[in-house]
């Protein structure tokens, strides 16, 4: 039943898709005739273009990149964004405890179709109301899986942060392991680095996105800079799950099947990490080995929607 949805979702995205690229296209042309209509998605919209990096050490190696364009939204001054799919402005800032500005780095829907592996939420302080500077205060993940489409957010700092791995984000990975994460401040570039520490593999996976500012005269039409990157991306995901099970790297069934209680050991596993009771973790501990003060992860989860559920 499963498959059958997947094929029939993959039909169904593909002719809205090629519908609705019919319509950007005349839109572009109309646009071309009237200059006066609009363009673009509205202010607070910078574009980023760069490449996206994967490597998988053990138990095969196996690695590939591929360009991505991303849009950093600022959510006070587009209300337009984000979507249904996305935190607010001010949701983002009760979760991440920050009073300042909140931007979003992910990638925009694209003629009826949306795929974000990883968003990131920028977020400042009202003291750090210049971006440029690079002083960030936190940050908050926003990791979906395909084709499950379950996704969990989570607070991160954004100098340097270890994770427990908290969603089934591959079926050729399986639940062990932790997240070491690290983002730089956007600016005229940016990056994301994200490393999975295993107990067996040891450190054998590592993603990164790299990417550079575009200058928004150079792209007329924000909605045609954007056109199947959505896709493209999906295609990637599809593509290279399809080699990994033709080197014979191990299919792993989703944890709910067989540990239905995944969500909570992570949160425990997580805790543990940070060197943190579990009845000491508040909004910020004190770990009881070394003193290190410890703030929590927030982890938040979106359940699949059927059939996946």
């Amino acid at each position: 039943m499963e498959l059958v949805y997947l094929l029939g979702s993959i039909i169904s995205n593909t002719a809205t898709s090629i519908l609705l690229s019919l319509l950007l296209l005349l839109r572009v042309l109309l646009r071309r005739l009237f200059s006066s209509l609009s363009s673009d998605y509205g202010d607070g919209i910078t574009l980023y273009e760069g490449v996206v990096w994967h490597e998988r050490r053990r138990p095969v190696h196996h690695s590939f990149e591929y360009k991505v364009r991303y849009a950093l939204i600022d959510l006070d001054r587009s209300p337009q964004f984000p979507s249904s799919n996305h935190l607010s402005a001010h949701q983002a800032r009760t979760v991440a405890a920050t009073t300042g500005p909140v931007f979003l780095l992910t990638i925009p829907p694209s003629v009826g179709y949306e795929q974000n592996p990883l968003s990131v939420y920028y977020c400042y302080d009202d003291n750090d109301q210049d971006s440029s500077n690079g002083s960030l205060r936190k940050c908050i993940s926003e990791v979906t899986n395909t084709p499950w489409g379950e996704r969990v957010t989570f607070v991160f700092n954004p100098n340097s942060d270890t994770v427990a791995k908290s969603l089934h984000v591959s079926p050729f990975m399986d639940m062990q392991g932790t997240w070491k994460m690290k983002a730089t401040a956007p600016g005229n570039e940016l990056s994301v680095v994200i490393s999975v520490e295993h107990p067996n593999f040891g450190n054998f996976f590592c993603a990164t996105l790299r990417a550079q500012r575009v200058p928004s005269m150079k792209v007329p039409d924000h909605k045609l800079f954007f056109w199947l990157m959505p896709h493209k991306v999906a295609v990637w995901i599809y593509w290279h799950a399809l080699k990994l099970w033709w080197k014979n790297v191990t299919f792993i069934q989703h944890p709910r099947y067989s540990n239905p209680t995944y969500r909570e050991e992570a949160v425990s596993l997580d805790m543990n990490l940070n060197c943190c009771k579990p009845e000491l973790f508040g909004t910020t501990s004190l770990c009881p080995i070394n003193g290190k003060i410890v703030t929590p992860h927030e982890f938040r989860w979106t359940d699949a929607k059927w059939p996946w559920s």
